[in-house]
């Protein structure tokens, strides 16, 4: 048995599949291929049967969405570690070797990201993970490469190997005893932040996540499901709740999430001032939806908690107060 898995979940994303899954096949010897299907409706299966042959179809019974789509397909996948794919990725030559080498010598590591390039724009790092990801106190995401709205040309700077906080779901590698010793993702997230909630779990039992410039794919991004889908607004702000309430310190639990309560209601104000009064209306439906589950989310705290898990305070601040557009440890 090959040791990695390529793992690829697809809904109704039959023109991603014919366009990007062959460079995945084509660049993946050292990897059995797989697509979970969450019982698409469109043309995917016909297309996986009769183009590519060699990849392994698992078929959900249902559209869970990326996170539980993900836990119960992953359940038939044996091999050691998973290459977790969005079906808008394209892959490089010799992608896996400097995952499988991390892997292999470093058994702290559970988690790796490769250099996540912008498709349509090639020299620019893309938004979804750019060089690896952090956050800062109150659990806003930022990348090395992508703060906020800014992204940054790739220029070299970021052609290292270094620990990161968090890895990006669009191409996001990790052991599979550490995926089910966490049991996978969160399900009660759907999607969005999945993968960071995922990480601070790891964080806090002491696994490593690592970023490599040795690897690189391209990825389309919003291909999905844009950024000016209320639904990813309603997403992103009730997932980043959730993922707050379970793996904040103790002592901080309270105080942060006021602030970011707070936060959240300047953020809609703002909506409101630029017209987009649906996105407003998604973050008021996000906190009704964040209430309604956070005594479920509370119980999901297991295990310490770590203090040290952000390195700025606020990249809000830095970054429309200061002027911090690009990343700086």
């Amino acid at each position: 048995m090959k040791k990695i898995a390529v793992v690829i979940l697809n809904w109704n994303g039959a023109k991603l599949l014919e366009e990007f899954l062959p460079s995945v096949v084509r660049y993946s010897d050292e990897a059995k291929v797989y697509v979970i299907d969450n019982a698409s409706t469109d043309d995917s299966i016909t297309i996986l049967k009769s183009q590519f042959p060699s990849v392994t179809i698992i078929k959900n019974d249902g559209n869970y969405g990326f996170a539980k789509g993900y836990n119960v397909g992953l359940e038939q996948v044996e091999e050691d570690y998973y290459a977790l794919v969005n079906s808008d990725i394209e892959v490089t030559e010799n992608w896996l070797t400097p995952i499988l080498s991390i892997f292999d010598s470093e058994s702290s590591v559970g988690i790796i990201q490769p250099k996540i390039l912008d498709y349509k724009n090639k020299t620019y790092f893309e938004y979804a993970g750019a060089a690896g990801g952090f956050i800062d106190q109150y659990g806003y995401p930022y990348c090395r490469g992508r703060i906020f709205e800014t992204i940054e040309k790739d220029a070299g700077q970021y052609d290292d190997e270094v620990d990161i906080f968090w890895a990006s779901g669009a191409c996001f590698f990790i052991r599979k005893e550490v995926y089910r010793n966490l049991n996978g993702f969160d399900s009660d997230f759907f999607a969005h932040q999945e993968e960071i909630d995922l990480c601070w779990r790891a964080f806090n039992l002491g696994y490593k996540a690592k970023y490599t410039f040795k690897s690189k794919v391209y990825h389309v991004g919003g291909a999905t499901l844009n950024e000016s889908n209320p639904k990813k607004t309603f997403l992103n702000f009730r997932n980043s709740l959730l993922m707050l309430t379970k793996n904040l310190p103790k002592n901080k639990l309270v105080p942060i999430l006021f602030i970011r309560l707070v936060l959240d209601g300047l953020a809609g104000v703002q909506f409101i001032f630029k017209g987009k009064f649906i996105h407003c209306w998604a973050i008021i439906k996000a906190h009704f939806a964040f209430y309604s589950l956070i005594n479920k989310t509370l119980k999901k705290r297991k295990g310490k908690t770590l203090n040290n898990y952000y390195h700025f305070k606020s990249i809000v601040y830095r970054y429309f107060i200061k002027s911090g557009t690009i990343f700086e440890r």
